[in-house]
């Protein structure tokens, strides 16, 4: 018996994955990471007056080095390589 329970939005997920997929091989490409790095892309929409309202949030892991995060005030599927490259330069 299938209740579909899991399957509700399942078509919806497509572009989000992609567009996760593609950020993640920017930041890789654009910070010079090596293989063993890791990396989280997220989308946070925050309702708070004092939040910026929606932006991509990317965390880049890398054994024996703090996890550092970087953010793009955009929502994930409008992200350019270029929003990243900003985003990536040191302070």
């Amino acid at each position: 018996m299938r209740f579909g329970l899991f399957r509700a939005g399942a078509g919806k997920a497509k572009p989000q994955a992609d567009a996760i997929g593609r950020v993640k091989g920017w930041v890789a490409a654009i910070a010079a990471l090596p293989p063993e790095a890791s990396l989280a892309v997220n989308e946070i929409v925050c309702t708070d007056p004092s939040c910026p309202g929606t932006e991509t949030v990317v965390l880049v892991m890398q054994p024996g080095r703090k996890t550092r995060a970087y953010k793009v005030s955009k929502a994930l599927l409008d992200v350019t390589e270029d929003d990243l490259r900003e985003a990536l330069k040191p302070a």
